[in-house]
């Protein structure tokens, strides 16, 4: 990609404070976008924002809050117009992982996984959306799906349920908002080194075991395909998932 790819455009992103999202944000800053960035953390997000906007390149703005909250979702829209004078590009990378044995699941952490990953992915969709078709020159949004809405994984029958979700929502947007010159896809990350996942410490050996290529996969990895996704070369690309994984779920051998 070209240094300045996205230059002119302007991106919102949520859970971008560290992971995925934040190499997403990183990325989009570097080709020239200006980025609103968000996370639940407001230190880890203004750390973030900071050592993004330290590199050169597009502007990052840290807007801490909670990724399902709807007035908190309208307010990324409201800063990246009253900010940079529109939005472009809307990827909802935060998500909730919360482990647990079906017959025992119970409805608080349940909720707290539909509330961001289902609710927080399809109202900021919607929003965006609103403010792309008042700037009558289309956009792209991109939903952070996963392998596990594609294959089984023990204890993770709810949040498998929403990703599998939001590949649907992205599928049905094309009806809704292909006339308006917005591309709607999704990305759905393998087993991929975070922060997070490395607190496990048999993590990367064990991915790297049973997956194909080799290896768990990186942010770089998934951060490149989210690129592609909302970049000039893949226009007339919407309503699909691209799964990044390293072959895993093309033979599916259980970490367990």
């Amino acid at each position: 990609m070209s240094t300045k790819k996205f230059e002119g455009q302007v991106a919102i992103v949520t859970g971008a404070g560290k992971g995925i999202g934040y190499e997403v944000a990183k990325q989009l800053a570097q080709h020239g976008a200006n980025v609103v960035m968000n996370d639940r953390n407001p230190d880890l997000l203004k750390e973030a924002s900071d050592r993004i906007n330290a590199l050169g390149g597009g502007t990052t703005v840290p807007v801490a809050g909670d990724a399902g909250s709807i007035d908190l979702i309208q307010s990324l829209v409201d800063e990246a117009v009253n900010r940079f004078g529109k939005v472009t590009i809307a990827i909802a990378s935060a998500g909730i992982t919360l482990f647990g044995d079906f017959l025992a699941y119970e409805q608080e952490p349940f909720q707290q996984v539909m509330s961001v990953n289902l609710q927080g992915s399809f109202f900021l969709a919607q929003r965006a959306a609103r403010e792309m078709v008042k700037q009558k020159s289309g956009g792209s949004i991109l939903f952070m799906s996963s392998v596990t809405g594609h294959q089984a994984h023990k204890d993770l029958a709810a949040y498998g349920m929403t990703k599998a979700g939001l590949e649907l929502l992205a599928k049905n947007l094309v009806i809704e908002l292909s006339q308006h010159k917005i591309t709607v896809n999704t990305v759905a990350p393998g087993a991929t080194l975070t922060e997070r996942t490395l607190e496990d410490e048999d993590y990367k050996s064990t991915w790297a075991r049973i997956t194909p290529m080799g290896r768990a996969g990186n942010v770089q990895d998934v951060a490149n395909a989210v690129l592609f996704l909302v970049s000039p070369e893949s226009c007339h690309i919407t309503g699909q998932n691209l799964i990044v994984d390293g072959g895993w779920s093309a033979v599916s051998v259980s970490p367990y």
